[in-house]
């Protein structure tokens, strides 16, 4: 087997358009499966540096698995050896105040990473700020949520579990694209709210700041309590589902 340092970009992306024509085999499996492992030094690196320097805990998020990687080349115009996502994990944290100063320690930290804002222009609803990450040749990712941005997420994830696996991408039931979409929409509504807040920060204890304060919190609570709808419907869903394969 190639050890993960011999890899060569040529190679790399030959095997992706191997993997997008189904035209590998079981070695080609096994060389993908190498050139994932092969990012483990510099992802453990990364989650190292942001712990240690920042006092920040990654959560670990799941190496994009042979399929996926697969699926992504044949769904997306893109060479293996440029997926970006292959290894990395997540920081969550409360609001867009945190999430924007946490954005700026990794920037200063990781000087040569690139920074991914799909807040304003989402990827079929889904909203964070990605850091792509360069370290020994490798790309790593680390994502960036507010608390709301990740349970935006993982419902998302749910439905394309428990509904149709296109989800994720925009496509399939239509009704529940646009639950999603809506969502999507209420929590950037939100969150521009936070901005403005910060705007008024200087002259805190004006009745401004503490009109605009209380419409923040109870836009947050009433996104909340959809969220929460939205899980447990999706968990009843499932319910059923199991019920009716056994």
């Amino acid at each position: 087997m190639i050890r993960s340092e011999e890899f060569s970009r040529s190679q790399i992306d030959r095997l992706g358009d191997r993997l997008r024509k189904d035209a590998f085999t079981e070695d080609d499996f096994r060389l993908l499966d190498s050139y994932r492992r092969s990012f483990t030094e510099a992802s453990e690196h990364v989650v190292k540096e942001i712990r240690e320097r920042l006092s920040l805990e990654p959560t670990a998020r799941p190496a994009k698995s042979k399929i996926s990687i697969t699926d992504k080349l044949r769904r997306e115009s893109i060479r293996l050896s440029q997926i970006q996502d292959i290894a990395g994990c997540r920081l969550t944290v409360e609001d867009i105040f945190e999430q924007n100063e946490v954005v700026a320690q990794l920037k200063a930290l990781f000087e040569e990473s690139t920074i991914v804002d799909r807040r304003e222009h989402s990827s079929h609803g889904y909203r964070a700020v990605h850091m792509i990450i360069p370290f020994s040749g490798k790309l790593i990712e680390v994502q960036v949520r507010t608390s709301l941005q990740h349970r935006w997420a993982e419902l998302s994830e749910k439905l394309s579990d428990v509904v149709d696996p296109l989800i994720k991408y925009g496509a399939g039931d239509k009704d529940i694209l646009l639950i999603l979409a809506e969502m999507s929409d209420r929590i950037m509504q939100q969150e521009k709210k936070e901005s403005e807040l910060a705007q008024f920060i200087e002259t805190e204890g004006s009745d401004d700041v503490i009109e605009l304060a209380w419409d923040v919190y109870d836009m947050k609570e009433d996104i909340s309590r959809v969220l929460n709808a939205i899980d447990e419907d999706i968990a009843r869903s499932k319910g059923r589902k199991d019920d009716l394969s056994d």
